[in-house]
């Protein structure tokens, strides 16, 4: 993906309040051998481009007044009700050194697993992304999770997951849960209901 951005020569906390009401928001590009810089970038395209998932955790083509730079969105301040990114921080990648970033995971194929269609069993998600380590070429969009043979009780774990090559999970926790796989949420309440129902009495 490429983003745009201009050196910031503005400093201070009422010049990034001036930035904020032109529609500018102020950050920062730091990392590698190069000294930080200060950068300003459109507002409404920063916006719309934190909304898509791949922004979040792929490299990043920044353009700064003609030169072209690798980089990894690390942080980003919003308003506190406001729809507005008040500052921005991405941080240089070199094509020889590991990156740790945290990627989403997918699931897929949990409405085709034989806990869902066969027992209409409740998946949950304890998981939603993972912290991995790779070089930025190997950086991943997402990890896959295949849910399609889940069983109820069944449980995934981190060693279960696939990883592209090149890809290892920062956690050394191989038991993490990922996924579980419980009963019908109304599977409890039948049979508790069937245990309290009032016996005959007798005469």
């Amino acid at each position: 993906m490429k983003i745009s951005a201009l050196l910031r020569t503005e400093q201070g906390t009422g010049a990034s309040r001036r930035l904020r009401n032109a529609g500018v928001t102020p950050g920062i590009v730091y990392g590698g051998n190069e000294a930080p810089k200060n950068i300003k970038l459109d507002h409404n395209a920063l916006y719309h481009a934190l909304r898509r998932e791949a922004f979040h955790s792929s490299i990043l083509d920044m353009e700064i007044e003609g030169k072209t730079e690798k980089v990894l969105l690390r942080d980003y301040q919003m308003h506190a009700y406001r729809q507005q990114v008040l500052h921005i921080d991405f941080q240089r990648v070199r094509a020889d050194q590991p990156i740790h970033v945290k990627v989403p995971l997918h699931f897929t194929n949990g409405d085709n697993s034989p806990a869902v269609k066969s027992a209409g069993a409740l998946v949950h998600h304890a998981v939603t992304e993972l912290d991995i380590s790779c070089l930025p070429a190997n950086l991943p969009e997402y990890i896959n999770v295949d849910l399609s043979a889940l069983e109820v009780g069944q449980t995934i774990h981190l060693s279960d997951l696939a990883f592209p090559k090149g890809v290892s999970p920062v956690s050394q926790d191989i038991a993490m849960t990922i996924v579980s796989v419980s009963a019908p949420a109304d599977a409890e309440p039948a049979a508790k209901a069937s245990d309290t129902e009032e016996k005959p009495k007798s005469e």
